[in-house]
């Protein structure tokens, strides 16, 4: 589905990202794990249009994103759900759902598409004509990834959305997460918990200073000592 060529790119003179590959295939978590400073994000939003590469491809269902517009790639079939939620504060839960289906036009699949996004997140139907900005950090990520969902995806890119939750919300959007897939949604994972991430995934990717150091099957990587040592506290 997903496909990730020899990708560079630069801030400048620095070169953060150095021929990164990855593959995603459809029906699988794949999870991007790395330090802090690592090119995680860099490499999202470079796959999703919002920063340029400088050499490499980003293939889409055969589709090189690289040439495609950002304000397209939606269209195509890929969301992005960024880090720190970035949802839309002042209006409310209601009204940055209808956000996420602002590419489409079929008024009543989006009120059905919204009642479906109530029933998988009970609290955001509590809290349907509250200003967004008002909910709990657990709420924001649900409603970041409500809002993605309402734009029909079949690939969605996730971005470390476990950031500022507790441990109890860590686990309730890691399971968010799981069903989501379950019902048929692709997802690339970043994130910066990585055993929660490589609990979750089917195969994995170690990004170290903008290199793919490792990859493979994700219990796999979780039992390698180089990676308990460096990112599971082990």
């Amino acid at each position: 589905m997903l496909k990730v060529n020899n990708l560079n790119v630069s801030y400048g003179a620095i070169h953060a990202i150095h021929d990164v590959s990855l593959e995603v295939k459809q029906g699988e978590i794949v999870s991007l794990i790395g330090a802090n400073g690592a090119g995680k994000t860099t490499t999202l939003h470079t796959i999703s249009g919002m920063k340029k590469a400088t050499s490499g491809e980003v293939l889409f269902e055969g589709k090189n994103l690289l040439t495609t517009d950002c304000h397209k790639i939606l269209g195509l079939g890929m969301a992005h759900v960024p880090e720190g939620r970035r949802i839309f504060a002042q209006l409310t839960v209601e009204e940055n759902l209808q956000m996420g289906a602002f590419i489409r036009n079929d008024k009543e699949a989006i009120e059905e598409d919204i009642q479906d996004i109530y029933r998988r997140f009970p609290r955001l139907k509590e809290r349907r004509l509250q200003y967004a900005g008002t909910l709990s950090g657990g709420e924001q990520q649900m409603l970041a990834i409500g809002r993605a969902l309402m734009g029909k995806p079949r690939l969605l890119l996730m971005d470390e959305p476990s950031m500022g939750l507790s441990p109890l919300l860590v686990k309730e959007i890691f399971k968010i997460i799981q069903e989501v897939n379950k019902d048929g949604m692709t997802i690339l994972l970043v994130e910066q918990n990585a055993k929660m991430a490589l609990s979750i995934a089917n195969r994995a990717y170690v990004l170290e200073t903008g290199r793919v150091s490792m990859e493979g099957d994700a219990k796999e990587l979780m039992n390698d000592d180089k990676v308990r040592k460096a990112y599971l506290g082990a």
